[in-house]
């Protein structure tokens, strides 16, 4: 039986995959930030995840005003580096295992949530960011992902409520699939911050630091949250954080922290990272 032993949760800043691509993962700027992640890296080592489900955002290249699913799943055996304005990044191809995919749309769907299937896309920095940031991208990713793709950029997303009860409907797909799996599933995006407007450049570092503390003391808060407080206390791009809360309700209710990391700034955002497994 397939089994979710952990969650992953962080950032996906374009500019630290931009610093990772250009070699400088060692300027003082951007070393503060990704050193939170080197336990992480060799955590992941040990690890050795089967498959990935990597839950994130199209920033509007596979996507466009034309197509909005709120969720959408890839279920082709394999997604290329999108070009977002500066040509692909130079990372390894996504390699999905396509047979567990559609087991997980199939489970969702007869599950009541209407999942969108894609079978052609390109996949953004939304998901090859914290990928570079786990793993070594001068070789092929260790393991089969399967991007999950989230509508967080047009009014409206999901609640974080219902994000939640994906991540239940995604653990029981898992747990009903019969290859033996060891599978994580990670929440990409936020924290805090804004990129336009008057209120661009904001960072919320205590409301920030109450949500990662609440992924494992008062994760039913969580659930609650609505649009409204993302908005006014993390920016118009803290809303990408109910994409954590389809790990969390992947994990079930209780779980333990492994590892914890929050870094400000990283370009003109806050960085938030957290490994979660089941308690």
């Amino acid at each position: 039986m397939a089994r979710i032993t952990a969650g992953v949760a962080t950032s996906h800043v374009p500019a630290i995959g931009a610093a990772i691509d250009l070699g400088k993962t060692d300027d003082p700027y951007w070393k503060a930030t990704l050193d939170g992640y080197e336990w992480t890296r060799k955590w992941e080592e040990a690890e050795k995840p089967d498959v990935i489900i990597l839950v994130y955002n199209d920033h509007a290249t596979a996507f466009d005003m034309n197509l909005i699913p709120t969720f959408a799943i890839g279920c082709a055996d394999e997604f290329q580096p999108a070009d977002e304005g500066w040509g692909p990044r130079k990372v390894p191809t996504v390699k999905n295992d396509a047979d567990f995919a559609w087991h997980i749309a199939q489970s969702c769907i007869l599950d009541e949530f209407d999942m969108t299937i894609i079978n052609k896309m390109d996949v953004d920095h939304g998901l090859t960011v914290p990928l570079s940031l786990m793993f070594d991208q001068s070789k092929p990713w260790p393991c089969k992902i399967i991007p999950l793709a989230v509508n967080v950029v047009t009014y409206p997303p999901p609640t974080g409520n219902r994000c939640w009860m994906l991540g239940e409907a995604i653990a029981r797909a898992v747990e009903s699939y019969d290859e033996d799996l060891n599978v994580q599933i990670w929440g990409t995006g936020g924290m805090s911050h804004q990129l336009q407007g008057p209120r661009a450049g904001l960072i919320n570092q205590e409301w920030d630091q109450k949500f990662l503390d609440d992924l494992t003391a008062d994760p039913q808060r969580l659930r609650q949250i609505p649009h409204i407080e993302y908005l006014r206390e993390t920016g118009s791009e803290g809303i990408e954080m109910v994409m954590w809360l389809i790990m969390r309700g992947a994990l079930g209710e209780n779980v333990r922290e492994l590892h914890r990391h929050y870094h400000v700034p990283a370009s003109n955002t806050a960085v938030g990272h957290i490994v979660l497994e089941k308690a």
